[in-house]
């Protein structure tokens, strides 16, 4: 192949994984409450094989579908953003990351109050919109920072625009990060600036994550090496902290996000392109709002002709998801342990079940058979199966 695309519906599972009771997911299921919701119209994937895929009953079966179609088992032990896409690049954890159902503790909170020369606020697991609107008056009143976390491992620190400006609040989470190593070595450290007033704060679009690196070499590092183009879209530099890509671009949205994909399918480059989607997850996935994450997804169903036009001969585009975030799911905000998509599109793909993949990991194994790139990986291929002879 010529190029390959990834492309992340970040989120999009398609029911619950056989150990989502360890996670406290039993029954969960993104795809499933999307479609209950009444407001999903997604003609296109469901053309390509979505609904085929063994343990989807929610949508129509396509009787010859225009893809290959499958769903991948997460391996590693954790379903939240960094796990699950170094995973998809081919990296299995077999240790979670840590979380903090309590807070953080003094050893961390004491020495970053101290560099930062600031205090904290919260230090709990909250969501993200409520925490913003119960201490943002206290927070623009003293200046301290709005310090919380979630079921996933993430240290975030909110602050107003006014208060903390963007640059300042990215250099709290850099003393964060240099901060939570080792043991308390979290996924991710995420900015979240604000604006607005009581009452009526809201996030802005200038978010920033800083990950943890990843623990050895990844699908992205294997195809610098081999001297193709690794371009992420989207949330993938902050995700892989900048390791193994030769060029990124952020996302301002989903929309933003979908019209960098379709800029690069336009250009002419050898290698691959990672996307991530992150609306899926953010603005709808963890606030329970079905019917808008069945609306992004019917966005995205509706760009996909005009992205698929865009591509040459020896392109292939691989669907998926890094975990699941069920907006119908009652028991909390957080992200859900769920099976994820897998559809392949190309002009030389051969329609057929990949069936169920023990691992994201196959997924970074595919891409590297395909692209000629050499890169060890606990995933196996499923290359052999996806293309027409």
């Amino acid at each position: 192949m010529k190029r390959i695309f990834i492309i992340v519906l970040d989120s999009f599972g398609i029911g619950a994984l056989p150990d989502a009771d360890r996670f406290g997911d039993a029954g969960a299921d993104t795809l499933a409450s999307c479609a209950a919701s009444g407001a999903l119209r997604i003609p296109n994937m469901i053309a390509a094989g979505l609904g085929n895929i063994q343990g989807v009953t929610c949508l129509p079966r396509a009787n010859a579908p225009k893809g290959a179609w499958g769903r991948m088992a997460e391996k590693s032990m954790g379903k939240d953003t960094t796990i699950g896409h170094w995973e998809l690049a081919g990296l299995i954890s077999d240790s979670p990351l840590p979380t903090y159902p309590d807070g953080f503790p003094e050893e961390i909170l004491t020495p970053f109050r101290e560099l930062t020369g600031r205090g904290i606020l919260a230090n709990a697991p909250w969501s993200g919109t409520e925490v913003i609107a119960a201490f943002g008056k206290q927070h623009m009143q003293t200046g301290d920072l709005i310090v919380y976390t979630s079921a996933d491992s993430v240290f975030q620190i909110a602050a107003h625009e006014d208060i903390v400006p963007p640059g300042q609040l990215y250099e709290y989470c850099r003393i964060a990060r240099k901060l939570l190593r080792g043991r308390h070595g979290v996924g991710r450290v995420i900015a979240r600036p604000f604006v607005g007033t009581p009452g009526s704060f809201t996030r802005t679009a200038n978010r920033h994550d800083f990950s943890l690196e990843p623990p050895a070499a990844t699908l992205l590092d294997a195809v610098k090496k081999a001297g193709l183009a690794s371009i992420g879209v989207g949330k993938i530099k902050d995700i892989f902290a900048g390791q193994g890509l030769t060029e990124y671009v952020y996302n301002q949205s989903n929309a933003n996000g979908m019209e960098h994909a379709l800029g690069y399918a336009r250009k002419d480059f050898r290698g691959l392109c990672f996307v991530n989607l992150v609306d899926f997850d953010s603005q709808f996935g963890h606030r329970r709002d079905s019917v808008g994450y069945a609306k992004a997804l019917n966005e995205f169903d509706a760009w996909l002709p005009q992205f698929m036009a865009a591509l040459g001969e020896e392109d292939l585009v691989l669907i998926t998801a890094d975990h699941g975030c069920d907006p119908g799911y009652a028991a909390s905000t957080d992200h859900t342990r769920e099976y994820v998509p897998l559809l392949a599109l190309g002009k030389g793909v051969l329609p057929g079940d990949l069936g169920t993949r023990e691992s994201f990991a196959d997924l970074a194994a595919t891409v590297a058979e395909l692209l000629g790139v050499d890169f060890d990986t606990p995933g196996k291929s499923f290359a052999e199966r996806l293309l027409k002879r």
